[in-house]
């Protein structure tokens, strides 16, 4: 394994939240929050030199990079942006304690949405800025950025970019891994943008319309407002961002196809078509369920709809206390947080194509219980998905389920309820950020022991890495030559 080659890009990667950290720092300045401008000046300064530190030890390396060295770079990247991106919490006593600080930091990187900051009025508006931003550079996937603005690595880059867009469909994406994540990028950014102008011409203010619209596009679910976009009561800002959160859970991959020509691509997509039904029959029985609870259907529709499609795409941004609604209601609401959204978008979970595939499976297995000589192939629209992608899916469900079990048995053996244990374990997961109980959408982190928010950390960068991506670092194996 290539040390130098795998420090020289760590280097080049750490520069992005340096430079972040530098326009939050200017806003500081700015709005004389001289406090912040110290902690996010002090945080830049580490970060800036630990990246030319990175770089210039492996600046003589100018090899290619191949599938080891570009997973040690995901994974190290991720880990190192998540501590760093903690220092401003911590130098500006926003968050005293480590666990806590670096679990609101992988929060935003990873785009779950989980905090254990009781009041965000209290935080200054640079460091509230440098939350928001953690979601924008976590949605897309910081790594996607650097692939699309760093020389080609060899296969490196084509490995990098799978672990930042994850899920075993990747429609619409061409061979060149470099101009397919810097249109991505270009993709992001112009949803981002028509999102803030809609939200300012429905009454936001600026800089509300922008932090919203990164925890939108990113499916991130901060918010400027402790009661979340519950405290606008606008149903027409409720709209904007209900149409944004499910244009933000559907395959990026279908917008660089319709980009492209192939304007068709949504309507014959498989996925979407079921991600959209999904939403619709999701959203029809919790309104249903939770219409004695509200004045009338309309007005029921208006909250189940929009947090059916908050928990599904992981955004995690609330208008109503779905903690609060009858068991059909949350149990569907679980159901969801483990679907997610489409592959190759910025939600998390399952994703809706590897729960296809396994419905198809369960299909078929139960018709060969009486036609056993009966041969099928698993298809996903007119595509059919080969024999290792079938097993990969098949180990990626069942680690899944299985590490939300055991994770669920710890966080329990902390003292805490049954509900509230597996709801946050499946809500930091599957990144979606509020879960149930005492970690729901009315209530925050704060009080999960110590040991649990580390758990929960490492939970949230395993959901946004897809497992395997993370996993891989801890195989013996994968150290060996």
């Amino acid at each position: 394994m290539n040390v130098k080659i795998i420090a020289r890009l760590l280097g080049v990667l750490l520069l992005f939240p340096g430079i972040f950290m530098g326009i939050c720092l200017l806003m500081a300045l700015y709005y004389s929050e001289y406090q912040a401008a110290k902690a996010l000046g002090f945080s830049m300064v580490i970060v800036t030199c630990l990246a030319f530190g990175f770089y210039y030890f492996g600046d003589a390396s100018r090899d290619s990079v191949y599938r080891k060295e570009a997973l040690v770079v995901v994974g190290f990247g991720w880990i190192l942006s998540c501590l760093l991106g903690s220092l401003p919490y911590l130098f500006s006593d926003c968050i005293s304690s480590v666990p806590s600080a670096f679990f609101e930091s992988v929060s935003g990187f990873t785009t779950t949405g989980a905090t254990v900051i009781s009041d965000i009025g209290l935080l200054p508006r640079s460091i509230l800025f440098w939350r928001m931003l953690t979601h924008w550079l976590g949605g897309m996937g910081i790594i996607v950025l650097f692939v699309a603005v760093f020389p080609q690595m060899a296969g490196g880059a084509k490995q990098m970019f799978r672990s930042e867009v994850p899920g075993p469909v990747a429609e619409g994406l061409r061979p060149k891994i470099k101009e397919t994540a810097l249109t991505l990028w270009k993709i992001y950014i112009f949803l981002t943008f028509v999102q803030t102008v809609f939200l300012i011409l429905a009454g936001m203010s600026v800089f509300d319309a922008f932090c919203h619209s990164i925890s939108t596009v990113a499916t991130g679910g901060f918010s400027t407002r402790n009661g979340s976009v519950a405290e606008y009561n606008s149903f027409l800002i409720e709209i904007i961002i209900m149409v944004f959160m499910l244009i933000a859970g559907v395959n990026f991959g279908l917008y660089y196809a319709m980009l492209k020509g192939r304007l068709w691509s949504f309507f014959s997509n498989a996925e979407f078509r079921t991600y959209v039904g999904i939403v619709l029959l999701a959203s029809l029985i919790i309104c249903l369920s939770i219409s004695q609870q509200h004045s009338d259907y309309p007005t029921a529709l208006r909250y189940s709809l929009f947090q059916t499609i908050s928990v599904m795409t992981g955004t995690g941004l609330s208008t109503d206390d779905f903690g609060s609604y009858p068991a059909i209601g949350t149990s569907l609401l679980v159901c969801l947080m483990f679907v997610g959204g489409c592959a190759g978008s910025t939600s998390g979970g399952l994703k809706v194509s590897r729960v296809i595939v396994i419905f198809k499976i369960a299909y078929q297995e139960i018709v060969r219980v009486f036609r056993p000589q009966l041969r099928m192939s698993v298809r996903v629209g007119h595509s059919v998905v080969e024999s290792g992608v079938v097993n990969s899916i098949l180990v990626f469900v069942v680690s899944f389920i299985f590490i939300a079990g055991i994770s669920t048995v710890f966080m329990a053996s902390l003292g805490l309820d049954v509900v509230t244990a597996f709801s946050s374990v499946v809500a930091c997961l599957a990144n979606v950020g509020p879960g149930l109980d005492a970690v729901g959408p009315q209530e925050t982190y704060q009080n999960i022991p110590a040991a649990g928010k580390i758990l929960l950390t490492f939970l949230m960068l395993l959901g946004r890495l897809e497992l395997g991506a993370l996993l891989a670092l801890f195989i013996p194996g994968f150290w060996r030559r």
